[in-house]
């Protein structure tokens, strides 16, 4: 094992908690909706990034490149000043949803470098301009712009014109799980000499303002040390069952800058403080020469070191700290050759785990592994501390559960007094997105999986058990909606973690785990089937779904034609996440008889859900459409008439999802099951002609149950592979560019609804200003496409061959495909020929400058014509899935596919 296996080994055996201390800081605290108090629900206008300077937050805190303790409580992060912005850098820019002309964004750069499990050893970069920061510039710009014109970004103002910057990297090294070494290294880029001042920032978390949270703790100075020594003094009882006293020690003496994290209500509210010094108390001292704003007593609750430098062209300067339990007389000189051979010790560490996770094939790459590394290294860095109690939340707002529900519902998630969340949760995104997004973290946990597979599975875990789940089975969305309808994922990535785990392990799975999240899926299930199935004839609605506006109305609000949608998506979706719980019900079955029962119960399911998207005969309201050789959603009018809306999305395309291929002999050791099977198949006829039966063996004797025969499976291949409807030069797109001509349009009283294609950023406004299915390519869904050919492949084998890309005379196998498929996406993040990254389009600075060329940026989504990423620029959340993807191009090969057939499903793992 190398050593950060040991210290995940003394983690899962509770012998050290190396998860005490790591990134879960939010990089957006305001704006959100457990800071809004507003009559309105506008969170954003609530709390603007104007006031997150001066008031105290009651949920959370933010800061720049920081770290934080498992409940928020003592945080550590940067601060910077060039001396000529208008405000202390101590947070991240960005525009709201109504300010941006595609939504909201973020306007800095940062960069996640590196980071290991534990967080015993992380990099971060973040680059911070010599000039003002052009704030008004970039509101007022945006505000000016349409949605068919690009978003207007930080490198666009020219701030970085002449390259007068300082990069500032931020990199931590745990000597043990509560003694932590910073580095802060500065390098001035530009041509001539810069002045910087450098505020590393260490503070509490205001948890004594509100009802029943005890006393505050105090932030101190201590003398006599030789150098500048800060105490975090715990004395709260409440607070110490988390956390205990800490020190904070600087090199040398440096000035304190001291303040209390409390709102400055006379600068926001113009009523008094009750004390002078408030949250921006630093900030006013520094930017404003104010010098009563901090306290000269050198006491509070937060507090900054000041360096005052000032950087040559070129020059790079290197500021040591240290975050520990030790005290002065424990600690003795905390730098020195013990600092540095930490670092050193851990960097190599990191490099030797790593070599572990990335293939040798990938590792002579430099290129794909530098890829694979940032991505995983951005998995790490999005854990943030999530903390909302919604009960108390919505008594605050005075909702209680006994409020009458006409006048609970102006208030968002009303109906959920239940959730109650104070747990280090995978972001998709800790600026756009710092909060949970329960299908978003479904797609997290396979890249993290890689590295930290106990994690992966508590993750999942979060999300079903009490505190998340509604009590009538629904997984809770995001913040914004927790009732907002997802689509059904964690069944699939449940079985993902497990089966990876049990290859790592030899063979021997955590049935616990499987146990506990079958019975949580059951009921979420259950909760699908009676919620979303509006004619209860096994097709389903399910609203929104993810997918913004791939379809033609915005499906989570009540049509404007009346009647019902059935959705080829949803309905999709509750084959797949029916076909998982089989698959998990015939692997507990192995174990236990007892979930016999159970593998008898989703057959059946899986059975009437796949034969109702298209039923025998033609009946023109089955979702399949003979004559296009494609799934489409259905429109039911109130008068009982239905339509199909022939648009060509992701909505088709996904039955390619709803594969699973078995073994059969797992089959043959439930006798009882196969009798069940093939009785109900005999009895039901009229469900099972459409589609794949597990009857029929394919290679090495396997069966398959699948929505798609072997014709449907042609069909649908031969739209998904054409490059002039879904196959970009960078994977699939989420709508087919045949709409680029051919614009589907549907009338309703006079009003036209359309949908054309847009490879990038949508220009309809249906959720806002980023919606964004309308072309771009999504990691997630691609990453279960391509998992769907090489399950198919592995029934097919090599007697299976498809025309690739259509029309081209060209034969592969899908695993052929896959691979191909595969090279595409990937293409999106490597440099070319010309040593240019399609992810970063025409932005020259990315592309030729040595500093940034190799620095990689996740994006939400990616144009649909030229890979440019788009949207969320780090939400390595599910975009993190490339992190598998080129794991998987590292290791498959035909004969490992082939081989790889487990009792329940292909991996890609062996023993």
């Amino acid at each position: 094992m190398t050593a950060e296996e040991q210290r995940l080994e003394q983690n899962r055996n509770g012998i050290t908690d190396w998860y005490k201390w790591g990134p879960y800081l939010s990089e957006r605290q305001w704006g959100t909706v457990r800071e809004d108090y507003s009559s309105d629900g506008n969170a954003w206008n609530y709390f603007p990034h104007d006031h997150a300077r001066s008031r105290a937050y009651r949920w959370g805190e933010d800061g720049l490149g920081g770290i934080t303790d498992s409940h928020n409580l003592l945080c550590f992060a940067l601060a910077l000043w060039n001396g000529k912005d208008p405000i202390l850098k101590e947070r991240l820019f960005g525009l709201t949803n109504s300010e941006g002309n595609h939504g909201e964004d973020v306007k800095e750069y940062y960069f996640y470098l590196d980071s290991t499990p534990t967080h015993s050893y992380m990099k971060y970069l973040y680059k911070y301009p010599q000039e003002a920061f052009p704030y008004e510039d970039l509101v007022k710009t945006n505000a000016s712009r349409s949605r068919y014109e690009l978003e207007y970004e930080l490198l666009d103002t020219g701030i970085f014109d002449g390259d007068r910057y300082f990069d500032v990297f931020v990199e931590y090294a745990k000597a043990d799980a509560e003694d932590i070494l910073i580095k802060i290294t500065i390098i001035n880029r530009g041509p001539e000499a810069a002045p910087l001042h450098l505020l590393p920032t260490l503070w509490f978390r205001n948890t004594w303002s509100w009802p029943n949270c005890g006393s505050k703790p105090i932030l101190s100075k201590l003398e006599g040390t030789g150098n500048s020594v800060i105490h975090a003094h715990i004395t709260n009882p409440v607070l110490e069952q988390y956390i205990q006293d800490y020190y904070l020690y600087c090199d040398g003496v440096v000035p304190l800058l001291f303040t209390e994290n409390e709102t400055n209500h006379q600068r926001l509210f113009n009523t008094p403080n009750a004390s002078p010094y408030v949250k921006d108390g630093i900030n006013n001292w520094l930017v404003h020469g104010q010098q009563d704003a901090v306290n000269p007593g050198g006491t509070g609750t937060k507090v900054s070191s000041h360096y005052e430098l000032t950087l040559g062209a070129g020059e790079t300067k290197v500021i040591p700290l240290r975050l520990t339990k030790q005290a002065p007389a424990a600690v003795g000189y905390p730098f020195g050759a013990y600092f540095e051979q930490t670092f050193a010790t851990r960097i190599q560490e990191a490099d030797a785990f790593y070599e572990t996770v990335i293939p040798p094939a990938v590792l002579a790459d430099s290129d794909r592994t530098n890829v694979m590394r940032q991505a995983l290294a951005g998995m790490m860095w999005t854990k943030q501390y999530f903390y909302y109690d919604v009960d108390q939340w919505l008594r605050e707002r005075n909702v209680t559960p006994w409020t009458a529900p006409a006048e609970r519902q102006h208030v968002r998630n009303s109906d959920w007094f239940h959730l109650y969340n104070d747990d280090i949760v995978s972001m998709p995104d800790k600026w756009e997105y710092p909060w949970y997004a329960a299908w978003d973290l479904a797609f997290h946990v396979i890249p993290i999986s890689l590295i930290d597979p106990d994690f992966a599975k508590a993750q999942l875990m979060l999300m079903l058990q009490e505190d998340y789940l509604h009590p009538n089975g629904q997984i809770p969305a995001y913040e914004w909606n927790f009732g907002d309808v997802n689509p059904p994922v964690h069944a699939f990535a449940t079985w993902e973690i497990y089966t990876r785990d049990r290859e790592r392990n030899r063979g021997k799975g955590d049935i616990d785990f499987l146990k506990y999240a079958f019975s949580k899926l059951l009921i979420n299930f259950t909760w699908w089937v009676n919620r979303k199935d509006e004619g209860g004839n096994n097709l389903f609605q399910g609203g929104f779904l993810g997918l913004d506006n791939i379809g033609v109305f915005d499906r989570s609000a009540a049509l404007p034609t009346g009647g019902h949608l059935d959705q080829a998506d949803g309905t999709a979706w509750m084959v797949f996440f029916s076909q998982r719980m089989f698959q998990i019900a015939i692997e507990l079955a192995l174990h236990d008889p007892l979930y016999e029962d159970f593998a008898i119960k989703f057959f059946e399911h899986t059975m009437w859900i796949a034969g109702a998207m298209d039923r025998i005969g033609v009946h023109h309201d089955e979702l399949w459409d003979e004559e296009d050789g494609f799934f489409y959603d259905v429109l039911h009018f109130p008068d009982g008439k239905s339509t199909r809306l022939k648009v060509r999305s992701l909505v088709g395309l996904l039955s390619l999802m709803a594969v699973s291929v078995f073994p059969q002999e797992a089959f043959d050791k439930l006798p009882r099951f196969r009798q069940r099977a093939q009785l109900f198949i005999k009895r039901h006829a009229e469900l099972t002609q459409n589609i794949h039966l597990p009857t029929v063996p394919g290679v090495r004797n396997r069966l398959m149950l699948s929505i798609l025969n072997e014709d449907k499976l042609r069909r649908v291949l031969s739209r998904m592979l054409d490059e002039s409807e879904f196959l970009s030069d960078y994977g699939i797109r989420s709508l087919s560019r045949y709409h680029l001509e051919h614009p589907y349009s549907f009338y309703h009283q006079r009003q036209e609804y359309k949908v054309g294609y847009v490879p990038g950023d949508s220009t309809s406004g249906m959720f806002g200003g980023n919606s964004n299915w309308r072309g771009p390519i999504w990691m997630p869904v691609n990453l279960l496409l391509l998992r769907s050919l090489l399950l198919l492949y592995s029934y097919y084998g090599d007697d299976f061959t498809v025309e690739y890309p259509t029309g081209s005379g060209k034969s592969m196998t899908l695993f052929e495909v896959t691979q191909c498929i595969s090279e595409r996406i990937l293409s999106i993040f490597l440099k070319d020929e010309s040593g240019r990254r399609p992810l970063y389009g025409a932005t020259e600075k990315f592309q030729t400058d040595p500093h940034w060329r190799d620095l990689i940026l996740f994006y939400e989504y990616f144009n649909g014509n030229n890979g440019a990423g788009i949207g969320a620029s780090h939400q390595t959340g599910w975009t993190g899935c490339i992190a598998r993807i080129i794991q998987a191009l590292g290791y498959f090969t035909p004969e490992t596919v082939l081989e790889t057939i487990t009792p329940g499903e292909f991996t890609g793992y062996r023993a």
